[in-house]
Protein backbone atom coordinates (compact mmCIF):
# COMPACT_ATOMS: atom_id res chain seq x y z
CA UNK A 1 0.00 0.00 0.00
CA UNK A 2 1.53 3.37 -1.18
CA UNK A 3 0.48 7.16 -0.81
CA UNK A 4 1.73 10.18 -1.96
CA UNK A 5 1.33 13.48 -0.80
CA UNK A 6 2.42 16.78 -1.98
CA UNK A 7 4.22 19.43 0.58
CA UNK A 8 6.13 22.17 0.41
CA UNK A 9 10.08 22.45 1.38
CA UNK A 10 11.44 24.92 3.52
CA UNK A 11 12.37 27.22 0.57
CA UNK A 12 8.46 27.24 -0.86
CA UNK A 13 9.52 24.03 -3.79
CA UNK A 14 7.22 21.29 -4.24
CA UNK A 15 7.92 18.12 -2.97
CA UNK A 16 6.31 14.89 -2.63
CA UNK A 17 5.94 12.97 0.40
CA UNK A 18 5.51 9.24 -0.86
CA UNK A 19 4.47 6.59 2.43
CA UNK A 20 4.75 3.04 1.20
CA UNK A 21 4.34 0.21 4.42
CA UNK A 22 5.55 -3.15 3.79
CA UNK A 23 4.39 -4.61 7.18
CA UNK A 24 3.57 -3.57 10.26
CA UNK A 25 6.84 -3.26 11.44
CA UNK A 26 8.27 -1.96 8.39
CA UNK A 27 7.67 1.40 6.36
CA UNK A 28 9.73 3.13 3.49
CA UNK A 29 9.27 7.24 3.70
CA UNK A 30 10.75 8.94 0.49
CA UNK A 31 10.56 12.84 0.36
CA UNK A 32 10.98 13.60 -3.82
CA UNK A 33 12.39 17.26 -4.51
CA UNK A 34 11.79 19.06 -7.54
CA UNK A 35 13.32 17.82 -10.82
CA UNK A 36 16.05 19.02 -12.47
CA UNK A 37 14.50 22.15 -14.82
CA UNK A 38 15.62 22.10 -18.26
CA UNK A 39 15.13 25.95 -18.99
CA UNK A 40 17.77 26.99 -15.58
CA UNK A 41 20.19 24.71 -16.82
CA UNK A 42 20.31 25.68 -20.42
CA UNK A 43 19.58 29.44 -19.17
CA UNK A 44 23.01 29.30 -17.04
CA UNK A 45 25.02 26.88 -20.06
CA UNK A 46 24.16 30.01 -22.48
CA UNK A 47 24.63 32.26 -20.07
CA UNK A 48 28.38 31.20 -19.41
CA UNK A 49 29.13 30.29 -23.86
CA UNK A 50 27.66 33.76 -24.49
CA UNK A 51 30.32 35.05 -22.03
CA UNK A 52 32.70 33.08 -23.48
CA UNK A 53 32.04 34.23 -27.20
CA UNK A 54 32.37 37.56 -26.16
CA UNK A 55 35.43 36.96 -24.50
CA UNK A 56 36.77 34.95 -28.05
CA UNK A 57 35.33 38.08 -29.68
CA UNK A 58 38.08 40.54 -27.83
CA UNK A 59 40.70 38.24 -27.81
CA UNK A 60 40.05 35.91 -31.20
CA UNK A 61 41.76 32.91 -29.00
CA UNK A 62 39.67 29.50 -29.21
CA UNK A 63 40.98 28.46 -26.00
CA UNK A 64 38.34 31.05 -24.38
CA UNK A 65 35.60 28.51 -26.05
CA UNK A 66 37.06 25.74 -25.28
CA UNK A 67 37.91 26.48 -22.10
CA UNK A 68 34.21 27.66 -21.08
CA UNK A 69 32.61 23.97 -23.38
CA UNK A 70 34.73 22.25 -21.07
CA UNK A 71 34.22 24.17 -17.72
CA UNK A 72 30.09 23.54 -18.52
CA UNK A 73 30.39 19.95 -19.08
CA UNK A 74 32.67 18.91 -16.26
CA UNK A 75 30.63 21.63 -14.05
CA UNK A 76 27.07 19.82 -15.20
CA UNK A 77 28.60 16.21 -14.30
CA UNK A 78 29.93 17.18 -10.58
CA UNK A 79 26.37 18.76 -9.93
CA UNK A 80 24.40 15.93 -11.27
CA UNK A 81 26.42 13.20 -9.38
CA UNK A 82 27.82 15.20 -6.25
CA UNK A 83 24.96 17.85 -5.27
CA UNK A 84 21.53 17.17 -6.82
CA UNK A 85 19.62 14.97 -5.15
CA UNK A 86 16.40 13.81 -6.64
CA UNK A 87 14.98 12.05 -3.81
CA UNK A 88 15.54 11.20 -0.45
CA UNK A 89 13.87 8.21 1.63
CA UNK A 90 14.10 6.34 5.10
CA UNK A 91 13.27 2.53 4.88
CA UNK A 92 12.34 1.86 9.21
CA UNK A 93 12.25 -1.69 9.70
CA UNK A 94 11.44 -1.88 13.56
CA UNK A 95 13.22 -4.98 14.22
CA UNK A 96 16.39 -4.22 12.57
CA UNK A 97 16.96 -0.88 11.57
CA UNK A 98 16.69 2.42 9.62
CA UNK A 99 18.30 2.77 5.64
CA UNK A 100 18.54 6.21 4.52
CA UNK A 101 19.25 6.96 1.01
CA UNK A 102 19.69 9.79 -0.92
CA UNK A 103 19.24 8.93 -4.88
CA UNK A 104 21.42 11.98 -7.04
CA UNK A 105 20.46 13.17 -10.34
CA UNK A 106 23.16 11.59 -12.02
CA UNK A 107 21.68 7.99 -10.70
CA UNK A 108 23.97 7.26 -7.98
CA UNK A 109 23.06 6.17 -4.77
CA UNK A 110 24.10 6.84 -1.53
CA UNK A 111 23.03 4.62 1.36
CA UNK A 112 23.79 4.98 4.72
CA UNK A 113 22.72 2.14 7.88
CA UNK A 114 21.90 2.53 11.31
CA UNK A 115 21.39 -0.94 13.77
CA UNK A 116 18.11 -0.60 15.60
CA UNK A 117 19.72 -0.89 18.77
CA UNK A 118 21.55 2.31 18.36
CA UNK A 119 18.82 4.68 18.08
CA UNK A 120 17.79 6.20 20.89
CA UNK A 121 14.90 8.25 19.51
CA UNK A 122 13.75 9.83 16.09
CA UNK A 123 12.89 13.92 16.84
CA UNK A 124 11.59 16.69 15.00
CA UNK A 125 14.72 19.98 15.82
CA UNK A 126 14.47 23.56 15.29
CA UNK A 127 17.44 25.48 14.05
CA UNK A 128 16.95 29.52 13.44
CA UNK A 129 19.05 30.33 10.11
CA UNK A 130 18.89 33.84 8.97
CA UNK A 131 16.61 35.23 11.01
CA UNK A 132 14.06 32.05 10.13
CA UNK A 133 12.95 29.20 12.32
CA UNK A 134 13.71 25.68 10.07
CA UNK A 135 12.60 22.30 11.52
CA UNK A 136 14.08 19.09 10.63
CA UNK A 137 13.57 15.65 11.51
CA UNK A 138 17.36 13.81 12.95
CA UNK A 139 17.68 10.36 14.12
CA UNK A 140 19.55 10.58 17.80
CA UNK A 141 21.82 7.28 18.66
CA UNK A 142 22.53 6.27 21.58
CA UNK A 143 25.58 6.37 23.61
CA UNK A 144 27.22 3.21 24.26
CA UNK A 145 28.67 4.26 27.68
CA UNK A 146 25.89 6.21 28.80
CA UNK A 147 22.12 4.65 28.05
CA UNK A 148 20.68 8.28 28.81
CA UNK A 149 23.05 10.51 26.72
CA UNK A 150 23.19 10.64 22.93
CA UNK A 151 26.05 10.02 21.30
CA UNK A 152 25.02 11.63 17.77
CA UNK A 153 22.55 13.06 16.25
CA UNK A 154 21.89 12.12 12.11
CA UNK A 155 19.92 14.76 10.13
CA UNK A 156 17.76 13.55 7.57
CA UNK A 157 16.13 15.12 4.25
CA UNK A 158 19.25 17.81 3.79
CA UNK A 159 18.48 18.19 0.59
CA UNK A 160 15.14 18.59 0.35
CA UNK A 161 14.35 20.30 3.85
CA UNK A 162 10.53 19.54 4.13
CA UNK A 163 8.35 22.06 6.13
CA UNK A 164 6.85 20.96 9.36
CA UNK A 165 3.59 19.73 7.99
CA UNK A 166 5.33 17.24 6.17
CA UNK A 167 7.88 15.88 9.11
CA UNK A 168 4.87 15.79 11.01
CA UNK A 169 3.91 12.83 8.83
CA UNK A 170 7.35 11.54 8.55
CA UNK A 171 7.79 11.81 12.58
CA UNK A 172 4.44 10.00 13.79
CA UNK A 173 5.05 6.69 11.35
CA UNK A 174 8.96 6.33 12.58
CA UNK A 175 7.67 6.72 15.93
CA UNK A 176 4.62 4.58 15.60
CA UNK A 177 7.35 1.68 14.88
CA UNK A 178 9.69 2.54 17.58
CA UNK A 179 6.60 2.19 20.18
CA UNK A 180 6.14 -1.60 18.10
CA UNK A 181 9.80 -1.87 19.36
CA UNK A 182 9.43 -0.43 22.60
CA UNK A 183 6.25 -2.67 23.34
CA UNK A 184 7.49 -5.57 21.82
CA UNK A 185 8.73 -8.24 23.98
CA UNK A 186 12.32 -8.65 24.58
CA UNK A 187 13.75 -12.15 23.45
CA UNK A 188 16.97 -13.03 25.47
Amino acid sequence: MAEERRFRSASGARIALRRRQHSASCRELAVRGPRLQLRSLSAATSAVWLAAYGLFALSENSMVLSAAIFITLIGLIIYLHFVKIDQESLLVIGSLGIQVTSSYASGKESTTFIEMGQVKDVVINEAIHMQKVIYYLCILLQDPEDPQGVSEVVPLFQSSKPRLDCLIEVYKSCQEILEQRKTAPQSS
